[in-house]
């Protein structure tokens, strides 16, 4: 999923050290996860409803 005016490397990133293990399997399926563990990015593999939820709720904390 490409996001305007963000870099995905960046975004990819940030989603990994917001997510921990056992957080990624509420978020991904079986197939998605084993797609992640062979390389796959979450921002291709997180919808982006995900994406805007796990980082407007790292968003919120800051405040």
């Amino acid at each position: 999923m490409v996001i305007p005016g963000y870099d995905p490397d960046d975004i990819d990133e940030r989603l990994e050290e917001l997510l921990s293990d056992h957080e990624l399997d509420e978020y991904l399926t079986a197939e998605e996860r084993q797609r992640y563990e062979e390389g796959a990015s979450l921002v291709d593999l997180l919808s982006g409803d995900d994406i805007r939820d796990l980082l407007g709720e790292e968003a919120e904390t800051d405040d």
